[in-house]
């Protein structure tokens, strides 16, 4: 509160405590990653140039707040409201793509996999990889990140190069 110029009162304006406030920021950046993610739930197009640009939009997110989001992942670890929280975000994500996945195997546009696990490891392996990556100094550049989930998406999903 010292570093904002507020008041401590004024904080609880907006918020009941710091466990509400840390909700609140996973929601904010859950519904953004989500934005970037419906590039490829619920674009129209070829599906690895969807992905691609879904992907490129969950990188620049990390990009401006991948600090935040490795604190989030970190504060999980020690807080089973924020685990909760942090899980909850996550789930939504492995549900959504397991979701995406199994409509396009029924379109014939990625052949026959278990979409739930697929999606588990797909979603927790750039989870983790984007907040090591984008989440601490030295950042890997963003162009590498997102070329790197790309190819690993793409080809898992697709088999394209």
């Amino acid at each position: 509160m010292r570093r904002t110029d507020l008041s401590r009162p004024s904080f609880y304006v907006y918020f009941r405590d710091r466990h509400h406030l840390v909700l609140r920021v996973v929601e904010h950046l859950g519904s953004e990653l989500f934005t970037m993610s419906d590039r490829w739930l619920r674009g129209s197009g070829e599906g690895p140039e969807l992905a691609r640009a879904a992907l490129d939009g969950i990188v620049a997110v990390y990009v401006e707040h991948g600090p935040v989001m490795r604190a989030l992942a970190d504060a999980a670890v020690d807080d089973a409201g924020i685990e909760a929280a942090y899980n909850e975000l996550v789930q939504s994500f492995i549900e959504a793509t397991a979701r995406h996945i199994e409509e396009e195997i029924a379109a014939g546009r990625i052949l026959k996999l278990s979409a739930h696990e697929t999606a588990t490891a797909l979603v927790w392996m750039m989870e983790r990889y984007l907040t090591l990556s984008l989440g601490r100094d030295p950042m890997t550049p963003a162009q590498t990140v997102a070329d790197t989930l790309a190819t690993i998406w793409n080809r898992v999903l697709y088999g394209a190069g």
